[in-house]
């Protein structure tokens, strides 16, 4: 057997569930130790900001659920062209659990956003092209959740959410990339950058690494479960189907 066709035996639901079984609890315990830590150290024993004061420590929530929020959807994206090309139900099923995972981080992302920009900008809320584009992408989640409600079939909900996923993707690069396509706007740069200049000090970098890491684990966790969830949901349905088939008239 090929690389490829191990990477894709994984594909099969009863390997994920083993698989994400094995993962789940140490994704849940990286998620709990780093957050643990990286909050503690971050909102407890850092200083002020010579400029911004002690709300620079919203920091550590804000910046890691924005980013959390915009890669969520990439990795929608990446399940769903999965499941166009290989139709691979867990995949999609990854998509569709991923998504209120992703609204949430967004959300969260808007409000602290919100929250610090009253003391550094006057206001809450500013049409600024990286405030808006995370605007449309919550959006986008909220919709893409809908779609899957609303359609009946799974198979046509998959397909449609995934050509949503598609569109959505082009707002989600906005958000990433709207400080740099535009040289305007209320919002700063990068707090994290392979250019050392645009890094914020080590003593609030060290701790903000430390918090990343914490919710990209928790969200490897959140989207696992709910995966797993899905899977249940879906052999649940098959069993009543096949139960009715069966059934004497």
């Amino acid at each position: 057997m090929s690389l490829s066709d191990r990477i894709w035996a994984w594909a099969n639901p009863r390997k994920f569930m083993a698989l994400s079984g094995a993962i789940l609890p140490w994704a849940w315990g990286l998620a709990a130790l780093c957050l643990g830590v990286g909050l503690i150290w971050g909102f407890a024993f850092t200083p002020d900001d010579f400029r911004m004061g002690s709300s620079v420590k919203i920091i550590y929530v804000h910046v890691p659920t924005a980013f959390i929020a915009i890669n969520a959807w990439f990795m929608m994206l990446l399940a769903s062209l999965v499941w166009l090309v290989r139709r691979h139900h867990v995949s999609a099923l990854a998509a569709r659990a991923a998504a209120p995972v992703g609204l949430v981080m967004t959300v969260a992302a808007l409000a602290t956003g919100a929250i610090w920009g009253k003391p550094m900008w006057g206001t809450y809320w500013a049409w600024d092209p990286r405030l808006t584009s995370f605007l449309i992408l919550a959006l986008f989640y909220v919709g893409y959740i809908a779609l899957w409600e609303a359609v009946e079939s799974p198979d046509a909900a998959a397909d449609l959410t995934s050509v949503l996923c598609l569109v959505g993707s082009v707002f989600a690069v906005l958000s990433r990339y709207a400080a740099q396509f535009w040289n305007q706007g209320l919002h700063q740069g990068a707090s994290l950058s392979l250019d050392a200049e645009e890094n914020v000090a080590d003593v609030f970098w060290q701790p903000l690494v430390l918090t990343l890491v914490g919710f990209g684990a928790l969200f490897v966790a959140l989207v696992l479960q709910r995966t797993r969830t899905e899977i249940r949901v879906r052999r649940l349905h098959s069993l009543k189907a096949r139960a009715r088939a069966e059934a004497p008239a």
